[in-house]
């Protein structure tokens, strides 16, 4: 995807519960939850779900055994690594007061410290993008070499781009397709611990993991990282119209009493796009005045509902994308502080005719040069309707529903041609609305 990492080693696994950086009381409860939720488990179960080597948390759990929190069912005979673990009900008490603080109970978190050092070990090296990988990422794209020229360098540098242009001229698909480009993963924590809070990051919805199998004390001996991280691909995050400036910091659940990440957070290492800006619930200048100070000092701050705030780091490729002209939005200081600003135009007639026969090619359904030039010169010109990317692709498959419904033989003419435009695109003249 976006950002080659200066290495692909995860962070080393923690060899003591000192090196965790967590407090021993903090994972206790994370064992006694876990049993909880689960019933009973091997030791290396227990060691999977907390994600931490068995011989790391034994010593814990040999004490609430000596405690009577948790009991021994039985052994297959290799010692308490092999041996089936379950709560009394002394501890099934312990672990419903430990949930009345907070419902986690999944891998154990890092702590700030290790998420930031994590983070900024993984930003880009200088120089990591060549223009012939840009070219390839770009591949699904008719693009020129002046735009590569553009586009690059942007990318190269992972801060901030505004990207703006009229609807239909693939500014969202060019940002999507950034994630063709080779990259090395990125390792996001389940979660972080701050102030005695849990901070959910990884998220299944928008963290790809590279291992799909379900953690277990052999992948937690083998993996050659700590587990307490997900080794995924790199994070791409859109959001559109439906964002509002409080879903750009933590959210609060009351009932699970857990922390959930906010969207930049999640993207760190990766993009995060706000697609359709200007149309947010918020005003342009709100959500403009909300990045001023993350994009100064890649950092970012957050609250918690007590008042207290954390400071995180801000390694995340800012894209804002608009249909709207971004002159209007009246905060010209702020403007200056995105790094890039690209206007993506629309395609020339040339360039027009090569998507079209790009889009077909993809369809498999036959259409020739001349034929698409002899539409332009019968629908386009006349009436000087400009190019855009997406109606190529938009008035194929118009094309193609008319095909399939009717029986025709899977080729483009004149007459599909006429029809599919004709449903496609609004009449321009009020004579054409009485016919």
């Amino acid at each position: 995807m976006l950002i080659s990492a200066p290495e692909s080693q995860g962070p080393s696994a923690p060899e003591s519960l000192k090196e965790t950086g967590l407090a021993e009381t903090l994972i206790e409860q994370l064992l006694l939850k876990i049993l909880y939720y689960r019933g009973e488990l091997y030791g290396q179960g227990l060691s999977g779900a907390v994600g931490l080597k068995f011989s790391v948390i034994q010593p814990l759990v040999e004490a609430l055994v000596q405690s009577h929190q948790i009991q021994v069912r039985r052994s297959l005979g290799f010692g308490s690594f092999g041996s089936v673990f379950a709560l009394t009900d002394e501890g099934r008490i312990r672990a419903r007061n430990y949930i009345d603080d907070n419902q986690y109970g999944g891998a154990a978190p890092v702590t700030l410290l290790q998420y930031e050092k994590m983070v900024r070990r993984q930003r880009p090296r200088a120089g990591w993008l060549t223009k012939e990988a840009i070219r390839h990422a770009l591949r699904g794209m008719v693009v020129s070499e002046r735009l590569l020229s553009q586009v690059g360098p942007a990318v190269s540098a992972g801060n901030s781009l505004l990207l703006y242009g009229k609807p239909g001229d693939g500014k969202t698909f060019l940002i999507e397709s950034l994630t063709n480009l080779e990259r090395a993963p990125v390792f996001v924590p389940h979660a972080v611990e701050c102030q005695g809070n849990i901070i959910r990051v990884y998220d299944p919805v928008y963290h790809k993991r590279i291992e799909e199998e379900e953690p277990s004390e052999a992948a937690v001996l083998d993996a050659g990282y700590d587990r307490r991280w997900a080794k995924c691909e790199r994070p791409f995050i859109m959001s559109g119209g439906e964002l509002s400036l409080d879903m750009l910091d933590l959210r609060y659940n009351r009932t699970s009493k857990v922390y959930e990440a906010p969207f930049q957070l999640k993207a760190n290492n990766g993009i995060y796009l706000i697609d359709d800006f200007g149309r947010q619930r918020a005003t342009p200048i709100e959500v403009f005045n909300r990045w001023i100070v993350p994009m100064e000092r890649r950092a970012d701050y957050l609250t918690f509902v007590t008042g207290g705030r954390m400071t995180v780091p801000f390694e995340t490729f800012l894209v804002f994308s608009t249909n709207l002209n971004p002159a209007d939005f009246g905060d010209e200081a702020f403007l200056r502080r995105i790094q890039y600003k690209i206007l993506l135009r629309g395609p020339s007639e040339d360039e027009f005719i090569q998507i079209f026969e790009n889009v077909c090619a993809f369809e498999n359904i036959a259409c020739g040069p001349a034929l698409v030039r002899k539409f332009i010169q019968k629908r386009y010109r006349p009436a000087r309707k400009p190019f855009r990317r997406c109606q190529p692709r938009d008035l194929l498959l118009h094309a193609l529903n008319l095909i399939h419904f009717e029986n025709l033989p899977p080729a483009l003419d004149e007459e599909i041609l006429d029809r599919s435009f004709e449903n496609c695109f609004l009449h321009e003249h009020e004579e054409d609305l009485t016919q």
